[in-house]
């Protein structure tokens, strides 16, 4: 199976330090970049909304581990996913 972004919502905290730390969002929005969040529809790949993390595009994830890693409480893990079918 692959490999692929898993977030659990219940234990998410909604600080988004995966948000600006992903390089992805990084490169995509400066806005993210800069703690602002996107300003306008911007093809980002997580973002914080209604106090926890949800994903947008996770196909556009590199798999780093990066917001894994900046994660506080653990609530965004790459782990085996289903493939689309």
């Amino acid at each position: 199976m692959p490999i692929g972004l898993v977030v659990y919502p219940e234990l998410c905290h909604g600080c988004g330090n995966c948000v600006v730390t992903c390089p992805v969002n990084s490169l995509r929005s400066p806005e993210v970049a800069g703690g602002k969040g996107p300003t306008d529809e911007v093809d980002i790949i997580m973002m914080v909304e209604d106090g926890s993390i949800e994903l947008k595009h996770s196909e556009f994830c590199g798999k780093c581990g990066t917001c894994v890693r900046s994660c506080p409480v653990f609530a965004i893990r790459l782990e085996e996913v289903e493939e689309a079918k």
